[in-house]
């Protein structure tokens, strides 16, 4: 197992160089790191009243919304609010033809009227144990006593995983119903067991149209001044004990041990703001040999999501059961596509890979100083970029693949089939329950799927791969050479005699020819295609696992380099907080952006041509007549979005800003095209999150979509 670094001492400190809106801080830690940095920018909290393991808090109200989203608890009786594109999923796959739920929106006046959402759940987390230095203690002690032995590595993460499974044990006893993990931290330098709820029974409550919800759509994405109306609500249910249940009619809305209060009062430039979320993944402890790769893996998935991408918008457009279908699919490439593009820029334009060469340079010049530091850190940048140029050719034919024929959806279809077939096969089930089992979980995949779009994604996407991939990538095993195939012809071919492009040729083929199935056009083109994937995975994964070990010893240093500065770990889609202020921009020379906008914005944007620009005549209408209710602004305008400095990435979508007493002043869902480079470096002049305002949430549900008895069931502070 990898050696764990102790260095608890080299980020537990008091620092007086903490930037106020740089930080994913750690919630256990924010007593010892931001307690003093948070008052002086205006927060009125205190640490324990954030987060505490033995009172109500505010991490009490805030969960993780379908493993890749934040929501937060906004009533006493279980409502929830997240983003518009968090809960688009779950939304679409309600939608119908007759219902759609996306293009129209949903208001559920009832609570027979809240629509279950298969799958979709959220979680809670109750607390977080700090294990560092009783997995270290474990280790050395083991260490000491099986030095000897030639299997000592597996015997030392024996002991340790037998000193964690007693904690393990114990915090399963104290907390019911609920699961604990394991999670590092710093690059696998610091270790936390998570104990998380899991609550299953979650219904869709309502949401705006998407002429509001994802009003700008691609456009606008990453873009500043925006007018999108990000959000849509959910209730969460439980057992009549209020613990996580399957959904059943006889379930209950939850009791939650907090929720959110909601200001009206508004912002102002220079307000304190915080947000609490589950970010998903920084890189801010890259080198510059891995930073240089990153991009160049971007462009080929760049290249590729742009041919998908394509294919799909025009069926989309053409057809409205497509557009359903494949919304969320596209809106989830789309969302990477656009921002790799727009971190390429900013890479160039604020030189982030030479900067990290001058960190590394100013890091060694340290390291020469002590020849202890030159023995434990010296050859460690060398190391590194040994390990990525070890994979680098692998990698880039691992990501094309992936990225283009890897998403032929036929292909993806006879893959599943073959691996949840073989999974049957090993648990002891015999082959015809196996292949049973096996479409079953393949079946829902169909509820989505349009053989139309992937017979021309296919096309497009096998000659982009034979375009772009060297001879010894090329496609084996087919009907034709791939060098010289009609791709067209093949493709068509293909599904004129596949039974993998509906899920009812695909059941009866199975039942009339068992096994026979695997003998299919899809099944030998995805066999093909995955010949090629595995091929690589190998190499990848033992480079990936040293490129693990080089780097937990590099950010070993910089903490130790660092020491007398607080530091926060990458993200790694577990519960930060974020502080800063309400803060404009000026994006370049002669250009400031206020720090808020407007509904007349929104008007100004309109282009009923344009699907991405069409107002509803409603919200037109109640502009017009200024009926904004108690939702205005001081001079009698509505309010869309605004402005702050807080510190979030993806997975922070749908996450609470709250004000300096923690209550919720908007939802956190975007953040700005001029620092798409902030997963790797902060950029405190640029750098801005994106925010709708809560009082335009609460005037779309009250005056657009008539949910007044949605705002009655919150506490709202004016």
């Amino acid at each position: 197992m990898k050696k764990i670094f102790c260095i608890l001492t080299a980020i537990a400190v008091f620092a007086g160089t903490i930037r106020a809106d740089e930080g994913m801080w750690m919630l256990p830690l924010l007593k010892e790191l931001n307690a003093d940095a948070m008052k002086q920018l205006g927060c009125r909290l205190t640490p324990e009243q954030i987060y505490s393991i033995n009172n109500s808090s505010l991490k009490d109200a805030i969960v993780q919304f379908g493993g890749g989203c934040t929501g937060e608890i906004i009533s006493s009786e279980g409502l929830l609010v997240t983003n518009h594109h968090c809960g688009y999923g779950s939304i679409q796959k309600l939608s119908s033809v007759e219902h759609d739920y996306l293009k129209d929106g949903y208001w559920a006046m009832g609570r027979s009227e809240e629509l279950p959402c298969n799958g979709l759940t959220v979680t809670f987390l109750e607390k977080m144990v700090d294990v560092t230095v009783i997995m270290d203690k474990a280790e050395q002690k083991a260490r000491k006593k099986y030095a000897k032995d030639p299997e000592a590595d597996q015997k030392v993460a024996e002991a340790v995983n037998k000193a964690l499974d007693s904690i393990i044990e114990q915090l399963k006893g104290e907390h019911p119903h609920c699961d604990v993990k394991l999670t590092p931290y710093y690059n696998d330098n610091v270790f936390y067991l998570l104990v998380t709820k899991t609550y299953r029974d979650i219904r869709f409550v309502g949401a705006p149209p998407s002429s509001i919800g994802k009003f700008g759509a691609d456009t606008d994405n990453w873009m500043w001044p925006r007018h999108t109306g990000d959000f849509s609500m959910f209730r969460i249910y439980a057992d009549k004990d209020n613990n996580p249940a399957d959904f059943s009619p006889e379930n209950v809305p939850l009791a939650p041990k907090n929720h959110l209060k909601i200001s009206l009062k508004g912002v102002r430039e220079g307000d304190y703001t915080m947000i609490m979320g589950f970010p998903g993944r920084t890189t801010r402890f890259q080198t510059s040999p891995e930073l240089e790769f990153q991009i160049e893996q971007n462009d080929v998935r760049i290249a590729a999501r742009t041919v998908r991408q394509d294919v799909m918008l025009e069926q989309m457009l053409a057809d409205p059961k497509v557009k359903i279908q494949y919304a969320s699919k596209y809106s989830g490439s789309s969302n990477g596509w656009k921002k790799w593009q727009g971190m390429k820029l900013a890479f160039g334009k604020l030189d982030i890979i030479g900067r990290a060469r001058q960190q590394e340079a100013d890091f060694a010049e340290w390291v020469g100083k002590k020849d202890k530091r030159q023995k434990e850190f010296g050859n460690i940048m060398g190391e590194i970029a040994t390990g990525v140029e070890s994979q680098r050719k692998e990698m880039l034919s691992y990501t094309l693949a992936t990225e283009s024929v890897g998403r032929i959806e036929v292909v993806g279809f006879a893959a599943m089939l073959k691996n949840e077939f073989g999974k049957g096969l090993k648990s002891g089930s015999d082959t015809l329950a196996s292949l049973k089992a096996a479409f079953e979980a393949v079946s829902p995949l169909y509820d989505d799927y349009s053989q139309i779009v992937d017979r021309n994604e296919a096309k497009a996407l096998l000659k982009f791969y034979r375009e772009n991939a060297s001879a010894e990538d090329y496609l084996q095993g087919l009907d034709a050479d791939f060098a010289q195939m009609d791709i067209d012809s093949y493709v068509d071919a293909v599904f004129e005699n596949t039974v993998f492009s509906s899920r009812e040729a695909l059941g009866a083929a199975i039942d009339e020819k068992g096994l026979g199935v695997f003998d299919d056009p899809s099944a030998n083109l995805s066999q093909s295609v995955y010949q090629i994937i595995y091929k690589y995975v190998p190499i990848i994964r033992k480079a990936t696992n040293a490129l693990a070990d080089s780097r937990q010893i590099y950010t070993k240093g910089l903490l130790q380099w660092k020491k007398g500065q607080a530091m926060y770990p990458d993200a790694n889609s577990t519960m930060r907080l974020t502080y800063g202020t309400v803060r404009g921009y000026s994006p370049k020379d002669g250009v400031i952006y206020r720090y808020y906008t407007t509904l007349d914005g929104v008007m100004e944007k309109e282009d009923p041509d344009n699907w991405e620009f069409v107002v509803p005549s409603k919200l037109k209408q109640l502009w017009q007549e200024k009926d904004f209710g108690e939702y205005a602004l001081e001079n009698g305008k509505m309010p869309v979005a605004f402005l702050s400095n807080n510190d979030i990435t993806g997975g922070n979508s749908g996450s609470p800003i709250m004000n300096a007493d923690g209550q919720l002043i908007g939802l956190a869902f975007d953040g700005n095209w001029e620092s798409m480079s902030s997963d790797v470096m902060f950029e405190p002049d640029l750098q801005r999150c994106i925010n709708v305002d809560i009082r335009y949430v609460l005037f779309i549900v009250d005056k657009f979509g008539g949910a007044r008895h949605l705002i009655d069931e919150m506490d709202i502070v004016k």
